[in-house]
């Protein structure tokens, strides 16, 4: 994600009255914020995390500090959309179990022989950690640079590269055990 001088432009006509210019920020960046909160959440819910991601944005557009890059600052409010996100699905998933628990068990449906390489990687993904999903999908699937990413998740460079490092290893692990051979 570039265009930093132009975003800076964009801004500043939003904080001066012409919310439209918006518009233009929205286009330019939907697209990662779609796929990151993919990557990090699921599809359920997606178009509303987009939503929620650029109207906690606007909002807060009056407090973004212009020595940042709008992207870094955007995909902090990603990851704090995804974490909540998280959260709800966690509390959702113990409210089903404890559900499932008092029902009748029910026989579970046969594995699909083919798995499109995208459902085995959402699927490795789903078997990590969020903090390890966050910096494989910021750092290897949106190319964004350690540094940077260590700026959006709030913590410094080392962990970034140690929970890179594992999350590689648990995905390298994870893909063997589904058959997929290095």
């Amino acid at each position: 994600m570039t265009n930093t001088s132009s975003d800076r432009a964009l801004i500043a006509q939003c904080l001066a009255g012409h919310p439209q210019t918006y518009r233009i920020l929205y286009q330019r960046y939907q697209a990662k914020v779609r796929s990151t909160l993919f990557q990090l959440c699921g599809e359920d819910g997606l178009d509303d995390l987009v939503q929620e991601v650029f109207l906690r944005a606007w909002k807060g557009l009056p407090r973004f500090r212009q020595q940042a890059q709008f992207s870094t600052w955007l995909y902090r409010i990603v990851w704090n959309v995804a974490s909540d996100q998280r959260q709800r699905q966690a509390k959702q998933r113990k409210q089903l179990e404890s559900l499932k628990q008092t029902a009748e068990p029910t026989h579970a449906p046969s594995d699909i022989m083919h798995l499109h390489y995208q459902d085995l990687v959402q699927r490795g993904l789903q078997s990590l950690s969020l903090e390890h999903q966050a910096v494989l999908v910021l750092h290897d699937l949106e190319q964004i640079p350690q540094k940077e990413v260590a700026v959006i998740l709030a913590i410094p460079t080392g962990t970034v590269k140690s929970r890179l490092f594992h999350a590689r290893a648990a995905m390298r692990q994870f893909l063997e055990q589904e058959g997929v051979q290095p």
